[in-house]
């Protein structure tokens, strides 16, 4: 069944992204594109932003206004800048809400289509070999380990497979972890190596500097 061995290899790459990156930063990725889009929570924040620029611009105007000569026009501006803080307090609290909604709904889809589908396949294909392994190549307690539990004998069932691909995922990534923190460990020292003799050529001319000097004031 090659298309259910992609399947599992596709759920646990999903499986691992999600929890590499972090359910947290993919809630705001998701909810920075669905305020991309125009919808009503969109508006919302769009007037949120427009509501804090007016209070930012009306609070640089209240503090260049004196309350004691110019009182009429400080009061209107208070009375202004208090307004639209009030609005700002409204329009917070109603876009928090949605983004707490948001955060539900795309924890119950992420689980839905990651966890929740690893802990499925095994429960609806357990019984069905995921593919046979050669006759008599391994004992009876090595076949019966990578059939468990419902797979037939002598065969791979999808539990093995689901833990095969969790242990290869795991692998591939810290490899190119460590590749990478190579590479950066070795630019790092280039950069290092081309500083040194910068810094080294930057002291012999002092140097050479300093003994000029001492030169010439021995010749006087």
């Amino acid at each position: 069944m090659p298309s259910l061995l992609l399947v599992v290899i596709l759920v646990e790459l999903a499986v691992h992204l999600v929890n590499t990156i972090g359910a947290a930063t993919l809630n705001n990725m998701l909810w920075n594109l669905y305020l991309a889009v125009p919808t009503q929570t969109s508006k919302l924040g769009a007037e949120q932003r427009q509501l804090q620029k007016e209070s930012l611009a009306l609070r640089r105007d209240l503090n260049a206004t004196s309350s004691q000569d110019q009182f009429a026009k400080w009061a209107k501006l208070r009375r202004q800048h208090d307004k639209v803080l009030e609005q700002i307090e409204k329009t917070k609290s109603t876009h928090e809400a949605a983004k707490a909604k948001f955060d539900r709904t795309a924890g119950i889809i992420r689980w839905s289509a990651t966890s929740g589908v690893k802990f499925i396949l095994p429960w609806i294909y357990g019984k069905e070999p995921m593919f046979w392994l050669p006759h008599g190549w391994f004992p009876y307690y090595v076949e019966w380990i990578l059939c468990f539990p419902r797979a037939p004998l002598g065969s791979i069932s999808i539990g093995s497979w689901q833990v095969a691909c969790t242990v290869v995922v795991m692998l591939i990534n810290d490899t190119i972890t460590a590749i990478l923190g190579l590479m950066l460990g070795a630019k790092t020292a280039q950069k290092q190596e081309l500083k040194e003799p910068a810094k080294a050529g930057g002291e012999k001319k002092g140097a050479a500097a300093v003994s000029q000097g001492a030169k010439r004031e021995k010749e006087l």
